[in-house]
């Protein structure tokens, strides 16, 4: 699946499961109705907890539980996994199975805060935030 298209997934999924909004502008009576994204795009939040329900919640549930249906998402919620910092840096970066990447549409800054989310919420208790130079050296 191409970006522009892992993109959309992400957002409609996003905004199906009610974690996402949108905006309606004012359109003018003929100009053309389109959707399109940039190669460029890029999530502008900056919180751990923003990220999370713009990115993750969509597949992982805003409670992080996870869900089963048209696809197998894992809980993030009590999950050891969720432990090894590293392995949710790579995961994020770089996607996982199903789980497109993000490491084109976030900056060191955001995965390193939507990780430490990640790590600290839903049960999740593991110390220590994840650093953007954490991420970078795994970039």
């Amino acid at each position: 699946m191409d970006r522009p298209t892992r993109i959309l997934s992400v957002m409609l999924m996003a905004w199906l499961s009610g974690v996402a909004t949108v905006s309606a502008q004012p359109v003018a009576q003929d100009a053309p109705r389109t959707f399109t994204i940039s190669p460029g795009y890029r999530f502008t939040e900056q919180s751990g907890e923003a990220l999370y329900n713009a990115t993750c919640a969509g597949c992982h549930m805003p409670d992080g539980k996870g869900a089963q249906g048209a696809g197998q998402y894992p809980a993030l919620a009590d999950n050891p996994k969720v432990e090894a910092a590293p392995y949710v840096i790579v995961n994020v970066l770089r996607g996982r199975k199903g789980m497109p990447s993000f490491g084109d549409e976030m900056n060191d800054d955001q995965v390193a805060a939507v990780v430490s989310y990640t790590r600290t919420h839903f049960g999740n208790r593991f110390a220590g935030d994840v650093t953007p130079s954490q991420v970078r050296s795994l970039r």
